[in-house]
């Protein structure tokens, strides 16, 4: 006859119960606490998906939050560093610039050409966490339109922006031409700031109604795309749109309006403020009400 198998003893403990349910019990009390405590690793998988825009806005609102309850030396530091970055574009375009003018190219040549490089300073300076005021004219408005905020807070933010991105354009411009040995570029920057200045008031706040429109959008975008990669291209994609239709940022206009007057005695303050303020009120418009009404009208209002 075959010996019986070797069976584990059976503990009974003193309460009656036996020591393998009691181990049993212990182990399914302690799965349901990872699982109360510890996100399930398919949720972290599903973060690496497009955003529902119910999501986007509800993060789009708490950064909003988050940049109107900062301290605003901290926010003017980041803004200033912001109108330095960006910086790079102006440089960047003034570079190709000079070059398809010494080749001789065609106007719709050169035109692409800048466009290509034109979002590489936007890119860095939105990576690197320092503030534009095209990126806030509709991220902080968010909170107002929810009610988490004040109209006097978003005004606040608005200005300290605006003040630290001026500053910053200022100096960076002021090193652009110090390195004017080492750029050789001052055809190109003389070329731009005749197209910063040669329009008509209606014609300039038109163009910066959609270049501020484009920025806004690609920051609900960025905001909409968790993945680094994601937010390049979409970084990318609407600076490129904006170079490409030549249209006009308040900051990078800064930077190229100031620059054009350090390269040419001909551009004036009087013309720099004209630009600054017509395009600084086009991005606002543009920003504030094709991007931040329009999403939370549709998202918000429209789920209510």
């Amino acid at each position: 006859m075959p010996e019986p198998e070797n069976e584990s003893p059976r503990i009974i403990l003193p309460d009656g119960s036996e020591l393998e349910e009691v181990v049993e019990n212990v182990r399914e009390k302690s799965r349901k606490e990872e699982d109360e405590n510890y996100v399930p690793v398919i949720i972290k998988r599903s973060d690496e998906t497009r955003r529902h825009p119910d999501d986007a806005l509800e993060n789009a609102i708490e950064e909003g939050i988050e940049q109107l309850e900062r301290p605003a030396l901290s926010l003017f530091i980041s803004a200033l560093a912001g109108g330095l970055i960006v910086g790079f574009s102006a440089m960047a375009v003034a570079v190709v610039l000079t070059a398809t003018h010494e080749v001789k190219t065609s106007d719709l040549v050169a035109r692409i050409a800048t466009a290509f490089v034109y979002p590489l300073g936007f890119i860095m300076c939105i990576l690197s966490g320092a503030q534009l005021f095209t990126e806030h004219t509709a991220s902080a408005l968010y909170p107002v339109l929810d009610r988490k905020a004040t109209a006097a807070q978003l005004i606040q933010l608005w200005a300290i922006v605006i003040i630290g991105n001026i500053v910053g354009a200022f100096f960076s411009a002021l090193l652009l031409y110090c390195a004017r040995d080492v750029l050789t570029a001052d055809v190109g920057f003389i070329e731009i700031g005749h197209h910063l200045t040669k329009f008509s008031n209606v014609s300039l706040l038109v163009s910066s109604i959609l270049a501020g429109w484009l920025m806004a959008m690609g920051a609900w975008l960025a905001v909409s795309s968790p993945r680094t990669e994601a937010q390049i291209v979409v970084l990318f994609a609407v600076t490129f749109l904006i170079g490409l239709g030549g249209f006009h940022h308040s900051i990078a206009g800064s930077v190229e309006m100031f620059a054009a007057m350090f390269f040419d005695a001909s551009f004036t303050i009087s013309m720099a403020c004209r630009f600054i303020g017509i395009a600084l009120i086009g991005n606002l418009i543009g920003g504030s009400c094709f991007v931040a009404l329009l999403n939370y009208a549709h998202i918000r209002r429209t789920n209510e």
